[in-house]
């Protein structure tokens, strides 16, 4: 009977209580279990000084020690921030925030002429102030990170105008995107009656595919110049590649991500017959701005982007280049995007079937503090964000799993398609490049990892690579 009590007590606490404490307690619950996560793989950095042996052919000592301390930096400066927004987000629900910042928007709009039957307007302005104070408070972390750590590990190719433009930008960008779709989703909920959950999911589900759609032609363009890649035989034998397996290739673009950091990529996107590939500059031998001597009378590009180039080659051959888009195609010759797209549209829907159920609950609007009002904003904020987090958890390690699946996968595919060797050698040039580091700890792996581990993935080639 003893041991019935806390129980007992629980059940006597307000519905409302129990679920804010729940809410709180699942927060920290989770950060802590990230935290103990990274202080494990923190511990793999400090104490593993020298190149393991198996790893002897892979990487130097001098690139090993470069990544080592990178790598440490990095989790240091993550456990910081995580702290800082673990303790940010706890005492913005204990001093509610959020209803404040509610009651401000209906001020603000009030003002403008737009009274509390204005409940979308009042939506518009709340978010736009909850931007507004989310990109206010990460901006120093953001600073630090871009100027402190990445400069110093030599990844860092901005300028501080460059960096504050950019900034400025994606938050103009972002909310002409945000603020016309969240008042079209709201008005939908509204007046979509007992079913609003099925148009509400459509309308999300048209969205994201207008976004993917004309996000490389007409917002990335914003941000980055694309170039298509010239003639020539890099060009030709992408063109082969994709002919062979019937990927509907439009064309291929080159972006100056180095204006940005070093770091590189690839990645493909569109719909249907018209796919094109993008590369970043950094992947490419020939392109990279490090690999270039800035011309006489051309001072380092120009004022945007830092003079940096150092004596250091950096990017893959092109048989390299072609046996990472081999690896990219194969995610589309396998149906990887298709069931990633599939995976998360029965999710989206099952959220709002689950959100329709919820939003007539009024302990839920009670337990964040509106007493007298239930908006469907807010509704959805409190359910998505918090009722949802511990579903969202389960979902996120499941999905990481399926990830280092299909990564293998494809890994196996681009060796099908005769790209073993080179997909090899351009596994260890990139893992080099962003100065990865190849020793990890298990759990901190399975349950970050989305790609595989650097050697579990040249083991799999491996056996390709002698035959």
């Amino acid at each position: 009977a003893a041991m019935a009590v806390p129980g007992e007590l629980w059940a006597e606490v307000p519905a409302e209580r129990r679920i804010f404490c729940s809410v709180l307690l699942f927060s920290w619950a989770v950060y802590l279990w990230e935290a103990f996560l990274a202080h494990r793989q923190r511990r793999v950095y400090r104490t593993t000084t020298h190149v393991p042996q198996e790893l002897g052919q892979i990487m130097d000592s001098e690139t090993f020690e470069k990544s080592r301390l990178y790598q440490l930096d990095k989790s240091t400066f993550s456990f910081w921030s995580g702290l800082y927004s673990e303790v940010e987000g706890t005492m913005i629900l204990l001093c509610g925030g959020i209803p404040f910042l509610w009651k401000l928007s209906g001020q603000i709009s009030g003002r403008a002429g737009f009274g509390q039957e204005y409940e979308i307007v009042q939506s518009l302005v709340f978010l736009l102030l909850a931007t507004l104070f989310s990109a206010v408070t990460g901006l120093p972390w953001s600073l630090y990170n871009t100027f402190v750590i990445e400069e110093k590990h030599g990844f860092n190719q901005q300028t501080l105008g460059f960096f504050f433009k950019d900034a400025v930008k994606k938050f103009v960008v972002t909310q002409c995107i945000l603020l016309p779709v969240t008042s079209l989703l709201l008005y939908i909920i509204k007046i979509g009656g007992d079913y609003f959950f099925i148009y509400a999911w459509l309308f999300t589900l048209v969205v994201s595919l207008v976004l993917v759609t004309i996000y490389a032609d007409y917002i990335a363009p914003l941000f980055d110049k694309f170039i298509p890649l010239p003639e020539g035989e890099l060009k030709e034998q992408i063109e082969t590649m994709a002919k062979s397996i019937d990927f509907p290739l439009t064309k291929v673009y080159v972006v100056e991500g180095s204006k940005r950091s070093s770091h590189s990529n690839a990645y493909f996107y569109g719909f249907f017959k018209n796919k094109r590939i993008v590369l970043f500059d950094t992947l490419l031998e020939d392109y990279s701005a490090l690999n270039k001597e800035p011309a006489e009378g051309e001072d380092g590009e120009n004022e945007e982007t830092k003079s940096k180039t150092k004596n250091k080659k950096q990017g893959c051959k092109n048989e390299e280049v072609l046996a990472v888009l081999g690896h990219e195609l194969g995610h589309w010759k396998l149906g990887h995007t298709v069931k990633n797209i599939i995976i998360s549209q029965m999710n989206s829907f099952l959220c709002f079937f689950l959100f329709a159920v919820l939003i007539g609950r009024k302990e839920l609007f009670t337990a964040f503090g509106f007493y007298d009002t239930q908006p469907t904003l807010i509704g959805l904020m409190i359910i998505f964000q918090f009722i949802f987090s511990p579903y969202n958890e389960v979902l996120s390690f499941c999905l990481t799993v399926l990830s280092r699946r299909f990564e293998f996968q494809a890994d196996a595919f681009a060796k099908e398609l005769g790209k073993a060797k080179d997909l090899y050698s351009a596994l260890i040039k990139l893992n080099k490049d962003n100065l990865g580091f190849p020793v990890s700890d298990w759990i901190f792996s399975m349950w970050h990892y989305s790609h595989p581990p650097l050697l579990e993935r040249l083991q799999a080639l491996k056996g390709a690579k002698q035959e």
